[in-house]
């Protein structure tokens, strides 16, 4: 048997360069072992990823909403959506390219851009070019001048899935001009169930294949230096348990990970490991591949704290999307690059191609099960 390819309407949203209401559809594509994924046009977001457990339990292990205005209201959150042009942030909202200097918007309370300003790519309807059991092709042309970028950028993102439960997604851009380019994709998971919130977070073990940080000052702007993660909370080169370090950021500025950590360092190029997480209680495992050099690990940090007073977020199922609640995993070139030329260049030049590849292995390790059944 091979992956299925679903298609219906999502609902209606507006265009953000038209004003004009526009039909946006859901594709839902499923492979034999009960695993499937759900994308819609809205920002090419990936709205559900549901996958069985140990125990043969189907759940949604990826946060998201069932109607178009929750994803508008929550927009500021970026869930499960595309980030575009460039992914993070900008210093002071400019970036210079010889005597020229660039201002793009700043979005982030007027001192920054924050993953392409106003109308990033989370925000635009994306045209569909391909479906078939071989995944779903969006496309989007954003202008030339758009949110301050120059060139006229052609970006097509492929999402695939197949029987061995791995979750491809494949960013192609080419643009007319000189311009900056860094994707990426904010879904936030939790293999315990979208439902499951800090309770499930916590009973994760997380690995990253990373031996530095890009070090940033207290506005999360990177300095330009790289920073051993020796003997500090961001060592996780070995699984830890994420419960317990997250209790070890109370003395911290920032209260969980939202870090760009380096991978795929000293590798020629091809799509390597770099992250494995696994919920041991259900026995699902996410194992995350990629040909970038930084993965931007972030534990939800800034949904709400309802304990505080914080008004809820609503999802899924009437679910209540807290702080500490799930995770993202963020594949990407280094924040704020184009002002920093001691990193990985996001430059695209005209003729050039822009290719970003991230593999989600899903896996069911029952491992511990055994002991369990003989009880």
């Amino acid at each position: 048997m091979s992956v299925t390819v679903e298609e219906e309407i999502f609902g209606l949203a507006k265009n953000p360069y038209t004003k004009a209401p526009e039909m946006v559809r859901r594709f839902t594509m499923t492979n034999p072992n009960q695993m499937s994924v759900s994308v819609i046009q809205l920002g090419a977001i990936i709205q559900s990823v549901r996958m069985p457990d140990a125990y043969q339990k189907i759940e949604d292990i990826c946060l998201g909403f069932e109607d178009i205005a929750s994803y508008m209201s929550t927009r500021s959150a970026y869930i499960g959506g595309t980030l575009g042009r460039v992914a993070n942030r900008v210093a002071n909202g400019e970036y210079s390219v010889g005597e020229k200097v660039y201002k793009l918007t700043k979005n982030f309370k007027n001192t920054y851009q924050l993953h392409g300003g106003f109308v990033g790519f989370d925000s635009v309807i994306w045209e569909v070019v391909h479906k078939s059991d071989l995944g779903i092709t969006f496309r989007h042309v954003s202008p030339d001048g758009d949110e301050g970028y120059p060139g006229r950028l052609t970006t097509t993102i492929t999402y695939w899935l197949d029987n061995h439960n791995r979750l491809g997604v494949r960013y192609e851009a080419y643009t007319d001009k000189t311009t900056a380019v860094n994707l990426s994709n904010h879904a936030y998971f939790n293999l315990a169930g979208h439902a499951a919130g800090p309770k499930g977070l916590a009973e994760h073990t997380v690995e990253i294949l990373s031996k530095k940080i890009v070090e940033t000052d207290d506005a999360q702007i990177p300095t330009g230096k790289l920073v051993s993660v020796d003997d500090t909370v961001f060592d996780m080169r070995i699984p830890v348990l994420l419960g317990d370090r997250l209790k070890q950021f109370d003395n911290h500025l920032i209260k969980g990970y939202d870090n760009c950590f380096v991978v795929n360092e000293g590798k020629d190029s091809g799509t390597n490991l770099v992250a494995k997480l696994q919920h041991k209680p259900s026995g699902r495992a996410m194992e995350i591949y990629t040909n970038q050099p930084g993965l931007q690990f972030y534990t939800a940090n800034n949904l709400p704290d309802e304990v505080n007073g914080d008004s809820p977020m609503i999802g899924k199922e009437c679910t209540h999307y807290r702080k500490h609640g799930s995770f993202c995993v963020e594949t990407e070139k280094f924040p704020d690059s184009m002002n920093h030329p001691e990193f990985p260049s996001i430059f695209l030049n005209p003729g050039e191609k822009y290719f970003h590849e991230v593999i989600y292995k899903f896996n069911i390790e029952e491992s511990w099960k055994c002991c369990c059944n003989n009880k």
